[in-house]
């Protein structure tokens, strides 16, 4: 099951308290204050991993806690920093809190972020012995540990992400051009998760491909799908939004997903992007140009995932946009 946003509850450990201890030894009854500082609180630590493609653990597990660190005790020891929490995630996993302010953004494998801190321990009355106070009796208590509910949201890393409206051929292109099997169906909303494909134009040259669930107009507002999966095409380099030949109100198409990706992020409206314009072994070749033609602003191109036209311009002109940018 594809998951990808989850609300956790994380608690970092607490600091041991300092001691109050005195030596007590044969040949020293006044050997002085000995107590030991208290151990840090274990951290709550955020930690990307290849391994993982969904946020489905956290479904049935959302509270995380890290140790105490343990309390000082006599002979000036230390007590034992308590142990850390590493919370693993998926590569391209953000997080932030209630407030909105983002705390992690994990992008590279391995990559780890800490987020909250134990509390510092506390100090042992050794610690405060002076030349006029030389037999404290009193030590710290350990600090609380940080405590916090934290966001956490996927968002999938790819070079080109394929953007259309439910039927305009995403699932079937990407299942051509790549070893991935999405869903594919007569009927819209076949793909209800994103899916990843890897596209191998030869040795040399290879990059990947997300295909998210089809927008329908006022996605914005909710309708269909709503704009819960296009947090996975902000971290895309190029976008490719397709366009179904058999529509007849094509530039209309084309203009609501502009205003749909707008309505979602400004940012996201301005990436590098083509036109392609999809099933053309169901057009005639007047029909294809005259497409073709309302969309000269734009890098376009036609294809039929079926016959397999236009296939491989397709992916040459992807690869020397993204190497463009």
């Amino acid at each position: 099951m594809f998951i990808d946003y989850a609300k956790i509850h994380v608690k970092a450990g607490d600091g041991g308290h300092g001691c109050v201890a005195f030596r007590r030894e044969k040949y020293e009854p006044k050997g002085g204050p000995a107590g030991g500082d208290g151990g840090k609180g274990g951290d709550i630590i955020l930690k990307a991993t290849r391994h993982m493609n969904t946020l489905l653990d956290f479904r049935y597990k959302k509270n995380y806690t890290a140790r105490n660190g343990e309390h000082g005790k006599g002979a000036r020891m230390t007590g034992k920093n308590g142990e850390s929490c590493v919370i693993v995630v998926p590569i391209g996993t953000y997080a932030r809190d209630e407030s909105g302010r983002v705390l992690a953004d994990l992008t590279r494998d391995d990559q780890q972020v800490v987020l909250v801190r134990g509390g510092k321990g506390g100090r042992g009355n050794a610690r405060f012995a002076t030349s006029t106070n030389q037999a404290p009796r009193h030590s710290e208590e350990g600090m609380p540990g940080e405590e916090k509910d934290i966001i956490i949201e996927l968002k999938l890393i790819a070079d080109v992400g394929l953007v259309g409206f439910p039927n305009a051929g995403k699932s079937t292109l990407l299942s051509r051009i790549s070893a991935a099997k999405p869903k594919i169906a007569d009927y819209p909303f076949t793909t209800l998760v994103p899916n990843l494909g890897i596209v191998k134009i030869d040795d040399f040259r290879t990059f990947v491909v997300t295909d998210i669930p089809g927008l329908i107009k006022d996605a914005h507002k909710g309708k269909g799908l709503g704009h819960q999966f296009l947090r996975h095409i902000e971290r895309t380099r190029v976008l490719a939004l397709l366009l179904d030949s058999s529509s007849k109100e094509i530039e209309y198409d084309y203009l609501t997903l502009l205003k749909e990706l707008q309505s979602y992020s400004k940012e996201l409206a301005r990436k590098p992007r083509i036109v392609v314009v999809t099933k053309t072994d169901l057009q005639n070749t007047g029909q294809i140009e005259t497409d073709l033609a309302l969309f000269k602003h734009e890098k376009t191109l036609a294809i039929s995932s079926v016959s397999g036209d236009g296939l491989e311009a397709l992916l040459n002109t992807l690869w020397d946009v993204l190497n463009e940018h």
